[in-house]
């Protein structure tokens, strides 16, 4: 049996001495891959693989568990099969196809990426340059480099945190995920397959999404649990450690206005920092309007980042309006709303909303 890789409490140790761990890292890529070349889950994205399928898997998955992305990736293979065709559309358009997949953003940045490589006469093939790309970061770039360009970059998300820090047993208290990133990835790099870096890096992806799991760990299915020394101490559900997020609670107060032109909707103006070119349903405080007295229509909580909100509807009579509207509202007529792009949850609510104001 190989022994687990030492603990190393402090990341700057293990940063520093990871040469050490080259006794280590040889039965940990063998038993890996072989795992992985076993069990690796068919996924579209891998079935004929290519570059752009590649790319457009990486911003799908970002902030996304797979079985969310499944559909939507489908769909936009048809709608944009290539870079070409996705550096065509709109951002309408692509906003469109991404709604209700959130962190709109990423939406955005692969439409540039898509317009950016698809005038470029060659591509680069290392992680290094890809960053200069939009939306393109350390991870996303080590993955896109390793998988279609065999790239000897190593992959560093949550999945890969958390299985590297149980292999060392590692019980430093991260502020943040992105903190703890940094920390490991000489590691990462360390303990990198480079004769098959893509596989290596997916499978290190597949086995903390499926095996090595947030709770409830799944060890005796481990392809590398002999080589784990959280296990060994019988800490491992309790890695990694982070600080315990503080979470603020927000109410916002919004107004359901029907009128002879259609339903009141507020678009999201270009120098917002989050949802630009979204619509959604106005906020009392947007329109001006006073704190409404009466029960709200629709009561919903969601949750942004550290953000726990409640939003509230309440159903306002047009002539309550001010003469002015302020700037990015519009009347949308019902049958036009399909074709505008909204939030997931706000395209939900306002179908809820219809619902009530038809009944």
């Amino acid at each position: 049996m190989a022994h687990p890789i030492q603990n190393r409490s402090n990341p700057t140790v293990f940063q520093m001495d990871a040469t050490k761990l080259s006794n280590s890292a040889a039965p940990f890529q063998s038993q890996l891959i072989d795992w992985y070349d076993a069990n690796a889950r068919d996924l579209p994205w891998r079935s004929k693989p290519s570059l752009y399928k590649t790319v457009v898997s990486e911003f799908m998955l970002q902030q996304t568990q797979v079985k969310t992305a499944l559909p939507y990736f489908e769909a936009w293979l048809k709608a944009y099969p290539d870079f070409k065709k996705l550096a065509q559309a709109t951002e309408v358009q692509v906003l469109k196809s991404w709604e209700g997949l959130g962190y709109y953003s990423r939406a955005r940045n692969l439409h540039k990426l898509a317009q950016i490589i698809s005038k470029l006469p060659e591509l680069p093939t290392d992680a290094k340059s890809w960053q200069a790309f939009p939306g393109i970061g350390p991870y996303a770039a080590a993955a896109v480099c390793s998988i279609s360009f065999s790239d000897p970059s190593a992959v560093v998300d949550g999945n890969v945190v958390r299985i590297l820090s149980r292999l060392i047993a590692d019980t430093t208290q991260y502020k943040t995920s992105i903190e703890a990133a940094k920390a490991y990835q000489s590691l990462a790099e360390t303990l990198l397959n480079t004769d098959r870096p893509g596989d290596h890096n997916q499978a290190m992806m597949e086995l903390g999404a499926t095996v090595c799991r947030k709770a409830n760990p799944q060890c005796l299915l481990c392809p590398v649990a002999d080589l784990c020394q959280a296990r060994v101490e019988g800490i491992e559900g309790s890695l990694p450690k982070f600080d315990k997020i503080k979470y603020e609670k927000k109410t916002v107060n919004r107004a359901w206005i029907v009128g002879p032109r259609g339903i009141l909707l507020h678009k999201i103006p270009d120098s917002a920092k989050r949802m630009k070119g979204l619509h959604e349903i106005p906020s009392l405080e947007q329109l001006g309007l006073p704190e409404a007295k009466s029960k709200p229509l629709l009561e919903r909580k969601r949750s942004i980042t550290k953000y726990r909100i409640t939003e509230r509807f309440f159903e306002i009579k047009p002539n309550a309006l001010p003469i002015k509207l302020p700037p990015d509202t519009l009347w949308v007529k019902e049958s036009a709303i399909d074709d505008l792009p909204f939030s997931g949850p706000h395209r939900k609510w306002i179908r809820e909303l219809l619902a009530q104001h038809s009944n």
